[in-house]
C-alpha cells in the first residue's frame, strides 16, 4: 500500500512541475545557443579544446532538458570538429547518433543538416558515390520544406566535392552560387572559406589574375574576423600564386606570414591540449554509451515490474489523465488563438513591410523627379543672374545679385546631395577602375576649395608620402567627392587654422597598394556624444550649429556610403574645442601605365578662339535658349537653335559647326537619339551633353551614344566654358 502511495505522490507531483517546466526549458534553451556560439567561435580561432569543452556543456545540458533537436545538433557540431580534423569514422559515429534522434523526433530539416555532414565526411574518405546521394537527398529535403538558404551549403559542399575530382570549372559554379551563405553562426567564416576554394580553383585553372583577388578577399575576412587557419591557409595560397607569376617579393612575404601563423596558431603546446581534450571527451562519450545501454536494459527490467502494479493505479491515473486532459484542451484553446493572432499579426507585417518598401521606391523616385525638375528653374536662376553680373550693375544690386548667386548655388548643392544619396540608397553607383593621378586630384581638390578656406582664413595642407606611384588603379571621381565632402566640411567648422590632408603608403606589394587616408583639423571638434549620429542623413550636431554654420547634413552621410563601395571604413577621431581627424585606408592596383608625367600640347583657349566658333544649341526650353545663347555671345561665338531632336539633325547636315550642345530631355526624340543620328553622317563634331541628371540616368550611355563630354544643369559658366574650350581644341588636335 505505501508503495502504492508513493506512485500517487510522484505523479502529482509530475503534474505540478509540468506548469512551471515552460520558463526552465526557455531559459536553458537560451544557455544552450549561448554556448552554441561560442562553441563556433572557438572553432574559427582553430581552438579545438575549447571548442570540445563547451561543446561536453551544450551536450549535457541539452539532454538535461530533453531538447532532441539540441542534442543532435550538439553530436553534428561534433562531427564537423572531427572532420575537420581528419578524423572521418569518429565523425561518422556521431553522425549516426544525431541520425537517430532526429529521425525519432521527426526533425527533417535536422536530418538534411547530417546527411550533408555526410556527404563531407565521404569527399574526405574518397567516397564520391556516396558524397552526391547523400547531398542529393539533403537538397530534396531542403526543398519540399522550403529551407532555401540551406541549399548554399550544400551547393558549397559539392564545390568541395568537385575540388577532389579535379572538375575545378564545375567547382567554380557551386561555389559562386553558394554566395552569399545566410548562417547565424558561421556564416563570414564559410564566405571566408568559399573565397579561398574559389581561389585554388582559379589557380588550377592558370587564372592567376582571379585566383589572387579571390585569396586577398578571403585573407581580409580572414583578418577582419580572426580566423587563424583561414589566415595560414591564404597565405600559402598567396604565395604559390606568388611564386608562379615570379613575384617574388610578394611570395617570400606571404611565406613567412604563413609560417608565422603556422607556428602560433598549431604550436606544440596547442596540439597537446586538443589532443587530450579530445581524448578525454573520446573516453567519456564511450562510457555514455556503455551506460546507456545498461540503463536500457534496467528500465526494462523495471517496466516489467512496474506492469504488475498498472491495474491498482489506473482509478488515479484516469483521475490525473482527466485532470491533463481539461488542463490541455483549455492551453491548446488559447493556443490556437494565440497563432490565429499570430498569423493576423504576420500577415499584417508583412503588409506593413510591402507598403515600407513601396512608400521607400516613391520617395526615391519622388525625390529623383523633384531634384531633376528642379534644375531646368534653376538653370533659369544662375544663367540669368551671371549675365546680369557681368552688365555691371550698381553696387546695391550687386549685392543682391550675389546674395541670389549664393542661394542658387546653395540650392544646387542640395539638390545634388539628395541626388547622391538616392544614387547610393537605390545601388544605382559602381565602382570604376580607371589610371588616375592622386596627386592631381588631391591637388585639385585643394584648388576648388581655396576660396572657402579663405573665407574664415584657413589654410589647407597638402602631405604625400614619396612612396606613393604616380599612377595607380581606382575610381577617381569617388575619391574627388570623398575629399571634396571632407576637406569642405573641415573647412566650415574650422576659423583662422589649418586643414591637412595627409596620404600615407600603409603597405605595398608588388601588384598592389594600401594607402592610409586623413583629414585633420584644428576647428571646434566634435562631442563624444554626437560622433555616434554625425554620419547619419542630415544629422547637423545641433540646431545651434545648423544655424550658426548652415549646410545639408548629407556630406559625410555620402563620404561614409562612398567608402563602403571602396570596401573601406570611415573613421573619427575628435576632441570637442581642438579639432578632429577622418581617416580611412583603401587597397588600390599599380597601374602599368608609364610613371612618368606626360606634357600634352593644349591650344591657347581664349577670346580669339571663342569668338570664331558657331555653335548649334539643341534645347526645346525658351528660357533656356535665350540664356545659353546670352552666354555664349558674351564670349563671341555665333549660335544656331534647334528646338528639338530632328530640327538638329536636319540643321548639322545643312551647316558646318564647330560644336554642338544637345540638350538630352526633348519631345519627339531625345539628345542621345539624335546624337546617334548626327553621328552616322559626321563623326568628327563634338558633340557636349547638357543634362540634368536623373536617378535612372548613366553618364556612360552618353558617350556611348557618341557624345565627347557632359555639363550637367545648371552649369557654372567658367566650367561651361571651359568644357566648350576643351572640346573645340580637342577636335582642332586631332583634325
Amino acid at each position: 500500500m505505501r508503495s502504492q502511495v508513493k506512485y500517487l505522490i510522484l505523479l502529482f507531483v509530475l503534474a505540478a512541475k509540468s506548469v512551471f517546466a515552460q520558463d526552465y526549458d526557455e531559459n536553458v534553451i537560451n544557455s544552450i545557443d549561448s554556448i552554441f556560439i561560442n562553441v563556433y567561435d572557438h572553432k574559427h580561432r582553430a581552438e579545438y579544446d575549447k571548442a570540445v569543452t563547451s561543446l561536453q556543456s551544450a551536450l549535457l545540458l541539452a539532454k538535461t532538458a530533453s531538447d532532441s533537436v539540441r542534442i543532435a545538433k550538439s553530436y553534428n557540431i561534433f562531427a564537423d570538429l572531427y572532420i575537420d580534423r581528419d578524423r572521418h569514422t569518429d565523425a561518422i559515429a556521431f553522425l549516426d547518433k544525431a541520425e537517430e534522434i532526429q529521425k525519432l523526433s521527426g526533425d527533417k530539416i535536422g536530418h538534411a543538416t547530417t546527411l550533408t555532414s555526410r556527404g563531407l565526411a565521404a569527399v574526405k574518405q574518397k567516397e564520391f558515390r556516396k558524397a552526391v546521394n547523400y547531398f542529393d537527398e539533403a537538397e530534396a529535403i531542403f526543398e519540399t520544406n522550403k529551407t532555401f538558404e540551406s541549399f548554399n551549403k550544400v551547393s558549397m559542399s559539392k564545390g568541395i566535392l568537385y575540388m577532389e575530382l579535379g572538375e575545378y570549372e564545375e567547382a567554380i559554379v557551386k561555389l559562386e552560387n553558394s554566395l552569399p551563405i545566410v548562417d547565424p553562426y558561421e556564416g563570414n567564416f564559410l564566405r571566408s572559406k568559399v573565397l579561398l576554394l574559389l581561389s585554388e580553383a582559379n589557380k588550377k585553372l592558370g587564372k592567376n589574375v582571379d585566383a589572387n583577388i579571390d585569396a586577398l578577399n578571403a585573407l581580409n575576412i580572414a583578418k577582419s574576423y580572426d580566423f587563424p587557419e583561414l589566415m595560414m591557409q591564404s597565405y600559402n595560397l598567396l604565395y604559390e600564386i606568388s611564386e608562379d607569376t615570379n613575384q617574388l617579393s610578394d611570395a617570400i612575404y606571404y611565406l613567412k606570414q604563413h609560417n608565422k601563423m603556422r607556428d602560433s596558431v598549431f604550436s606544440t603546446d596547442r596540439l597537446v591540449k586538443i589532443k587530450e581534450a579530445t581524448a578525454q571527451f573520446d573516453s567519456e562519450f564511450k562510457e555514455n554509451l556503455i551506460q546507456e545501454m545498461s540503463r536500457n536494459s534496467d528500465e526494462l527490467n523495471q517496466t516489467v515490474k512496474i506492469s504488475k502494479l498498472t491495474s491498482i493505479l489506473s482509478s488515479a491515473l484516469l483521475i490525473i489523465i482527466s485532470l491533463l486532459t481539461i488542463s490541455l484542451y483549455r492551453n491548446n484553446q488559447i493556443k490556437i488563438k494565440t497563432n490565429q493572432l499570430l498569423v493576423k499579426k504576420n500577415n499584417e507585417l508583412q503588409i506593413a513591410k510591402e507598403k515600407a518598401e513601396k512608400a521607400m521606391q516613391a520617395k526615391a523616385q519622388f525625390l529623383s523627379t523633384v531634384s531633376h525638375e528642379l534644375r531646368t528653374p534653376l538653370y533659369a536662376v544662375t544663367g540669368l543672374t551671371h549675365l546680369l553680373l557681368e552688365e555691371n550693375p550698381s553696387k546695391h544690386q550687386e549685392e543682391h545679385l550675389k546674395s541670389l548667386k549664393f542661394s542658387g548655388d546653395y540650392l544646387l548643392a542640395f539638390i545634388n546631395d539628395i541626388l547622391q544619396i538616392n544614387k547610393i540608397e537605390a545601388k544605382k553607383l559602381s565602382v570604376k577602375k580607371d589610371d588616375l593621378n592622386l596627386a592631381k586630384i588631391l591637388q585639385d581638390v585643394v584648388n576648388s576649395l581655396s576660396t572657402t578656406a579663405k573665407e574664415n582664413n584657413n589654410k589647407i595642407h597638402l602631405e604625400l608620402d614619396e612612396r606613393i606611384p604616380m599612377y595607380i588603379i581606382g575610381d577617381p571621381l569617388k575619391l574627388s567627392q570623398i575629399f571634396i565632402n571632407l576637406v569642405g566640411n573641415s573647412l566650415k567648422f574650422t576659423e583662422n587654422g589649418d586643414v591637412r590632408i595627409i596620404v600615407n603608403v600603409e603597405e605595398e606589394l608588388e601588384s598592389s597598394i594600401r594607402l592610409h587616408f586623413a583629414v585633420k583639423d584644428n576647428g571646434i571638434g566634435i562631442s563624444e556624444e554626437m560622433q555616434a549620429t554625425i554620419f547619419d542623413s542630415f544629422a547637423q550636431g545641433s540646431i545651434q550649429i545648423n544655424r550658426k554654420y548652415g549646410g545639408t547634413g548629407l556630406g559625410l552621410t555620402i563620404v561614409k556610403s562612398l567608402l563602403e563601395l571602396l570596401e573601406s571604413e570611415i573613421q573619427l577621431e575628435s576632441t570637442l574645442g581642438e579639432g578632429t581627424t577622418f581617416s580611412f585606408a583603401v587597397d588600390f592596383e599599380k597601374s602599368k601605365k608609364v610613371q612618368s608625367r606626360i606634357k600634352k600640347k593644349v591650344l591657347a583657349a581664349g577670346p580669339d578662339l571663342f569668338s570664331k566658333l558657331k555653335i548649334l544649341l539643341v534645347e526645346d526650353n525658351k528660357i533656356n535658349q535665350v540664356i545659353t545663347k546670352k552666354m555664349l555671345n558674351k564670349k563671341g561665338m555665333s549660335c544656331d537653335i534647334a528646338n528639338d531632336g530632328y530640327e538638329a539633325i536636319d540643321l548639322a547636315k545643312k551647316n558646318e559647326y564647330d560644336l554642338i550642345l544637345m540638350d538630352i530631355h526633348m519631345p519627339g526624340i531625345s539628345g542621345l537619339k539624335a546624337t546617334e543620328e548626327i553621328r552616322k553622317f559626321n563623326d568628327i563634331i563634338p558633340i557636349i551633353a547638357l543634362t540634368a541628371i536623373s536617378l535612372d540616368e548613366n553618364t556612360d550611355d552618353f558617350y556611348q551614344a557618341g557624345c565627347n563630354d557632359v555639363v550637367t544643369k545648371p552649369f557654372k559658366p567658367d566650367i561651361f566654358y571651359k568644357k566648350i574650350s576643351e572640346s573645340v581644341t580637342g577636335s582642332l588636335q586631332k583634325s
